[in-house]
């Protein structure tokens, strides 16, 4: 008997459990856009600050500043970004890569720098269009003249292509892991040279160098997974300018946002005073239906009177009043 009771309290025990069980629902957050792991203001900073292309590539992969968050072949471990440098006449075309495989590359971003008269040079950074969507570009206008201009420019330039591929990195590099995108925007901003200007521009100016792109551009991410592009991605906007700008509205009208109390407020709501001496102050506690406390003065209750006259009897004792007769009886001088 008592082994029949147990077995049918069991059973109603894993029926219960069953049922809470399937009402709870797990939720996964999206994640983030991928154009927003590698921040290109910050990568048209660290160039203007470099000696030449291998010093540059240097800083790209940098474990200390970490300035790249890319993980495009989802590997848990942040990319490598090789460089790579070509020129034709007075325009250099400097590509970023990330390596995701034996023989695998995937273009992330391109540098244009194009000499325009004697002491003028004109540089453009471009999202490539897998990435970040077509027609993100960022023009940098730089408060001192770069350094990396005295190697393009110099008597000793020479081209570079990286000697790093997949399996075969240089010394100082070492793999880390990606920060969500929220941490990776904290940290890379400081990176970010706040002397300059950075415009974004929807147009491509050299001609030559859309020349040079097309001849060496290595899509091999976009070619095996052709659904995971910017306007596969995203909808709604053209390119990651756009959700920069839909995040900023957002924040902003977060913060804007009016703050409720989670009280209702009545019909005939009117404000509350304490008196305090001879002023009368607002209790701030009790909010008004238009968000603003309403500082109109209470009006005055009427004095006592009796009270008034307590008073003035306090502070009249012990001094004769005129007008006042007294109770004792009159006697007469002796004789």
């Amino acid at each position: 008997m008592n082994k029949t009771i147990g077995t049918v309290l069991l059973i109603l025990f894993l029926g219960v459990g069953n049922v809470y069980a399937n009402d709870v629902t797990t939720v996964k957050a999206k994640d983030d856009d991928i154009s927003e792991n590698l921040d290109l203001k910050a990568v048209a900073s660290i160039f203007a600050e470099s000696k030449d292309i291998e010093d540059f590539e240097k800083k790209l992969n940098d474990p200390e500043t970490q300035i790249s968050n890319l993980d495009l072949n989802e590997d848990g471990e942040v990319d490598y970004l090789r460089v790579m440098e070509t020129s034709k006449g007075d325009t250099h075309l400097v590509t970023i890569q990330a390596v995701i495989g034996e023989d695998q590359f995937q273009d992330v971003a391109t540098i244009d720098v194009e000499k325009k008269g004697k002491d003028q040079t004109q540089i453009q950074v471009v999202g490539d269009v897998y990435m970040y969507g077509p027609g993100y570009i960022i023009e940098p206008v730089y408060v001192h003249p770069p350094v990396i201009y005295l190697f393009f420019w110099g008597a000793f330039y020479r081209p570079w292509h990286s000697p790093f591929y997949w399996g075969h990195y240089p010394p100082y590099y070492r793999p880390w892991r990606p920060y969500p995108s929220y941490r990776y925007r904290k940290n890379v901003n400081i990176h970010i040279n706040v002397n300059n200007s950075y415009r974004y521009t929807s147009v491509r100016k050299s001609k030559t160098s859309i020349e040079l792109n097309r001849k060496q551009r290595r899509n091999d991410l976009g070619a095996k997974h052709p659904n995971r592009s910017f306007n596969k991605r995203n909808k709604k906007v053209n390119n990651q300018q756009g959700i920069g700008r839909n995040k900023k509205t957002t924040r902003l009208a977060v913060q804007n946002a009016p703050k409720s109390t989670g009280k209702k407020v009545q019909k005939d709501w009117k404000p509350t005073y304490k008196k305090s001496g001879n002023k009368s102050t607002v209790n701030k506690n009790i909010s008004a239906p238009s968000g603003k406390i309403t500082t109109k003065p209470a009006a005055r209750k009427p004095e006592n009177t009796m009270k008034s006259n307590q008073k003035d009897r306090k502070q009249h004792i012990g001094r004769p009043s005129p007008n006042r007769s007294s109770n004792r009886p009159n006697r007469r001088p002796r004789q």
